[in-house]
C-alpha cells in the first residue's frame, strides 16, 4: 500500500511538473517548425561570480536581454563534466554539470526561467563517444574481454579491423584505433583518441544512453542535440557511416521520445552530404529525427557574407538539386 501511494504521488509530481511546463510554453508538437534558435555557449557567455568563466547563474541573467532579440529558442553547447580537452563534447558524466558553470539546481533554475518567458531549451547528447576519463571507460578498460563491461566500447587485438572507414580528423589522428596499455587491446574512436567510441551492439549502452536522454527530458529540456550519429555502429567492408543499425536505433529513439513526451525534438548533427543526411528524418517516414544540420550550406553562408556575392550559396543548392534529382535553379549570376 506504501509503495503504491508512492508512486502515486510520483505520477501526480510528474504530470503537475508536465502541466506546469505545458501552461507556460503550450503543448505544440511542431515548434520547431519556426523556431528561432540561439546558440550559446555557457562559459562564454556571462559570469555571475567574476571568475572569469560564464555560469548558468550569468546565463539566467541575461534571459531578458536574450527574450528582447525575438529568439524561441536556446541552443546550449555541452556543459556536463568533461577534461575538456574537445570543448566539452569529451563527456565524463552525462547526469550533471560541470562544476565551473554551476551546479544541476542552478540548471534547474535555468530551465524554468527560460520557460517563464517562453524560451525553449535545446541541449547536447552526444550518443557517439565519451571521454577516456568516463567512469565506464575506465571500468571497461580493466574488465575481461567478452564481459558486458568490456564490451562497453569498441575493442580489438588488431588495428586491422574496419579499414574501409575514413579517418575524420587525419591532421591529428593517424588512426581510428589506439593502443590501450591499460586493457592491453586497441580501442576504436572515429574522432579524438582520447574520446572511445561507444559500442551498440551491446544492449546496455543503448539501455544507458536511453536513460541519459530520459533524464534531461524528465527534468524538461525541450530538445536534443545528438552528436556524431552517422557512426554509432561499425561493421566490416562499409565505411561505417549511415548503417542502417544506426537508422533503426535512431527510430526507437524516436518512438521513445514521441510516446513518452509528445512535444521534444531531435536534432541529427550528422555531417554527410543532404542525400546521405536526409535519410536522419526516416526515410520519407519522418520516424527518426525532427530536424537535421545542412552541413554543405553552413560554411557557405559565412562564404557569402565574406565575399558578399551568393555564388557559394546558390552554387551549393545547385549541386543538392542535382544529387536529389530535383530540377536546378537557373544559372548564377555575380552579385549586381
Amino acid at each position: 500500500m506504501a509503495e503504491a501511494a508512492l508512486a502515486q504521488t510520483e505520477s501526480k509530481s510528474k504530470t503537475t511538473r508536465r502541466n506546469t511546463r505545458f501552461s507556460d510554453l503550450g503543448n505544440d508538437p511542431l515548434w520547431y517548425k519556426d523556431a528561432v534558435i540561439y546558440e550559446a555557449h555557457v562559459r562564454a557567455f556571462h559570469d555571475s561570480n567574476g571568475d572569469g568563466i560564464g555560469d548558468f547563474r550569468g546565463l539566467t541573467e541575461k534571459l531578458d536581454y536574450l527574450q528582447e532579440l525575438g529568439i524561441t529558442a536556446i541552443w546550449l553547447l555541452p556543459f556536463y563534466p568533461s577534461p575538456l580537452k574537445d570543448d566539452g563534447y569529451d563527456i565524463a558524466d552525462y547526469n550533471s554539470i560541470n562544476p565551473i558553470y554551476g551546479t544541476l539546481k542552478d540548471f534547474k533554475v535555468f530551465l524554468q526561467e527560460a520557460h517563464r518567458r517562453h524560451l525553449r531549451v535545446i541541449t547536447e547528447l552526444v550518443v557517439n563517444h565519451t571521454s577516456d576519463q568516463h567512469p565506464w571507460f575506465q571500468r571497461s578498460r580493466r574488465a575481461k574481454p567478452g564481459t558486458a563491461w568490456r564490451d562497453f566500447y569498441v575493442w580489438s587485438e588488431t588495428p586491422d579491423k574496419y579499414r574501409d572507414a575514413r579517418i575524420i580528423f587525419r591532421d591529428f589522428e593517424p588512426s581510428n584505433w589506439t593502443w590501450d596499455p591499460v586493457a592491453k587491446a586497441y580501442f576504436w574512436h572515429r574522432f579524438y583518441s582520447h574520446q572511445p567510441d561507444l559500442n551498440y551492439d551491446n544492449p546496455q549502452v543503448a539501455r544507458e544512453i536511453m536513460r541519459a536522454l530520459d533524464f534531461w527530458l524528465d527534468m524538461g529540456v525541450d530538445g536534443l542535440r545528438l552528436d556524431a550519429v552517422p557512426y554509432l555502429y561499425e561493421r566490416e567492408n562499409t565505411s561505417c557511416e549511415n548503417l542502417s543499425e544506426t537508422h533503426d536505433y535512431l527510430k526507437t529513439l524516436r518512438r521513445h521520445v514521441d510516446e513518452k513526451y509528445g512535444d521534444r525534438m531531435l536534432l541529427a548533427e550528422a555531417n554527410q552530404w543532404p542525400e546521405d543526411a536526409v535519410s536522419y528524418f526516416g526515410s520519407g517516414k519522418g520516424d527518426e529525427c525532427h530536424m537535421a544540420f545542412h552541413f554543405p550550406l553552413m560554411p557557405r553562408l559565412f562564404m557569402a557574407v565574406r565575399m558578399e556575392d551568393r555564388v557559394p550559396i546558390v552554387d551549393i543548392l545547385q549541386q543538392n538539386s542535382i544529387h536529389s534529382g530535383n530540377k536546378p535553379m537557373g544559372p548564377v549570376s555575380q552579385k549586381p
